[in-house]
């Protein structure tokens, strides 16, 4: 494992900031909003100061930014970008241009609530709400995570079998703004790692000319254009897997697409995302003590969804738990609910399941809800009923 650089105290966004500035990306186009908006405003220092080549365009929305970063993209250059919430929502039509386009930007989504009620703070209904926009998703924990998330975004986008867009996912003030470790990894570890950019095909080679963007109409080939693109998604999970093992051989940080604590001999699990999985493994230490044998699932890659890795962890277990920070309308729940249960039901896993709810809003989800949710995992296991319905953590009132 190679010498990495010291500890540090730094904000998640300070965090992305640095593995962007390490990075040098050729084009950043971006439009400030929170709980992002110091991504870019700290990428824009380094660039007013000669610290990055990079080119810094500063477009007048979320829509115009992605805009531009389909249009660097598709000349080949090395394009990042950042926004969250309703910027993220403002982005929608490009969102699919740029994965049709087969173009690998690389994006940060600092979580953020959509309105209305007017709302600032995290839930996951943003990227949530974008999970089939044809964008591979990665969720992150904490800073560090989403440091090296960042630092392994153009292997994952720009690999040969992959080439669609990136995003990498962390909660708003909770991590964005919070204060957390960080131990980087030097200029030269991270250009090593991310090589040069792959040659690919691009608007401005004239001499092997290339179609971008154009109409595909009822006798053209749309459908097997959106084929092409699952087919990426599918091949982008082993390398992803690949390039988290990589990561691993420099950083002694080893990443999976889901992340499993105890699951050895759990009884009963809980599955969530974000930063909610620390105050989980506290918990899970907790009920250990006591014997309740309960074990964490933590995805971070969501898209493409892990489907055999889910039933893998799962089995065995006599109640699941699927902790949502995002509500599905209408649905019978949540969207990592239901993608979870849909893994399991393809592949045979019967086992008891039920939606936590939690965190919509940046509502705080304390230690006591977890506890309140893994007993009601454990009371099932046990031979309980679970509800049919939602459960939602720390509501006011009666539910």
């Amino acid at each position: 494992m190679s010498t990495q650089t010291k500890l540090q105290a730094v904000t998640g966004n300070q965090a992305v900031a640095m593995a962007m500035k390490q990075i040098d990306p050729d084009v950043v186009a971006a439009y400030p909003i929170t709980p992002q908006t110091d991504v870019v405003q700290t990428y824009s220092q380094y660039v007013a100061d000669g610290l990055v080549k990079s080119e810094f365009v500063t477009a007048e929305s979320e829509h115009s930014a992605m805009s531009a970063c389909i249009g660097s993209a598709a000349a080949g250059a090395r394009t990042m970008t950042a926004t969250s919430s309703a910027g993220f929502a403002l982005m929608w039509e490009v969102l699919y241009v740029a994965a049709s386009m087969r173009l690998p930007i690389v994006m940060t989504t600092v979580n953020r609530a959509l309105s209305g009620p007017i709302n600032i703070h995290c839930d996951h209904s943003d990227s949530m709400g974008g999970r089939d926009t044809g964008w591979i998703q990665i969720y992150n924990e904490d800073a560090q995570e989403a440091y090296d998330a960042t630092v392994m975004g153009f292997p994952i986008a720009e690999h040969a079998a992959v080439r669609l867009p990136l995003m990498n996912m962390y909660d708003g003030f909770i991590i964005s703004g919070a204060i957390g470790p960080l131990r980087a990894l030097s200029d030269e570890q991270v250009q090593d790692f991310i090589g040069q950019a792959p040659p690919y095909p691009s608007l401005l080679q004239p001499k092997n000319p290339a179609t971008f963007g154009p109409f595909d109409g009822l006798h053209g080939w749309y459908f097997e254009h959106k084929v092409s693109q699952n087919l990426a998604m599918e091949a982008a999970l082993p390398v992803i897997q690949d390039t988290y093992d990589r990561f691993a051989e420099l950083t002694g940080r080893q990443y999976h697409h889901l992340m499993t604590y105890g699951m050895e001999d759990a009884e009963v699990a809980l599955v969530t995302i974000g930063s909610s999985a620390g105050t989980a493994r506290s918990v899970q230490a907790k009920l250990r003590s006591e014997g309740i044998k309960v074990g964490i699932v933590k995805p971070r890659t969501f898209r493409p969804f892990p489907t055999e890795e889910f039933a893998q962890a799962i089995s065995g277990v006599k109640a699941v738990g699927i902790m949502d920070r995002a509500d599905s309308f209408g649905a019978q729940g949540g969207p990592l609910y239901l993608e979870v249960l849909a893994a399991l039901y393809q592949r045979g896993v019967s086992t008891k399941t039920v939606n936590f709810i939690y965190g919509l809003g940046g509502r705080d989800l304390y230690p006591q809800n977890i506890e309140e949710a893994i007993r009601t995992l454990q009371s099932a296991a046990d031979g309980g009923d679970l509800p049919n319905s939602r459960i939602y953590l720390n509501l006011k009132g009666a539910q």
